[in-house]
């Protein structure tokens, strides 16, 4: 039988799930994850060696468009929430609509906040609120050589019969 990580509703029910796990050592990542590609689940294994809990923060879906911009997602929050909850590394997941992550780390006290190689970890725009609360910010997964960009760009031209539209 398979089993997935759970998709928590809010932060409060997070919290006090991962405290019940009695976890040692909790690892915050986060990202958009629209569409999950190889790169993602290599960030995202090479996150969970870094501790013994992997909580995973998916960017809502007014937040991917702020990010990503108009056209996406292409795939629903909560749809890319139980995509990345069903990787076997994951063990919790929560969908988030701020446009940062620092409201988590207050609340989650992870032991690590864990990023993407698109950055370093003084670049991590929560570095700061890391540092201030001992949260260790280390760089995870492979050199950075798919995106979800790329990925979306060619499902739509060959959609639309190789004719680029924006």
């Amino acid at each position: 039988m398979t089993t997935t990580a759970p998709v928590y509703a809010d932060l409060d029910a997070l919290v006090a799930a991962v405290r019940a796990a009695g976890a040692r050592s909790v690892v915050l990542t986060n990202g958009c994850f629209d569409p999950l590609h190889v790169g993602h689940v290599r960030y995202l294994e090479d996150a969970k060696r870094h501790g013994d809990y992997l909580v995973v923060a998916v960017n809502g879906d007014a937040g991917t468009r702020r990010i990503k911009g108009e056209g996406r997602p292409v795939v629903g929050a909560q749809d890319r929430a139980r995509v990345v909850a069903a990787l076997r590394w994951v063990d919790a997941v929560i969908v988030f609509d701020e446009d940062s992550v620092a409201g988590i780390l207050e609340r989650l006290r992870p032991a690590v906040h864990a990023k993407g190689t698109d950055y370093r970890p003084e670049t991590v725009p929560e570095f700061a609120v890391s540092e201030r609360l001992g949260i260790r910010t280390v760089v995870t997964g492979d050199a950075k050589t798919h995106a979800s960009r790329e990925i979306v760009t060619r499902v739509r031209s060959a959609r639309d019969g190789g004719t680029r539209r924006s």
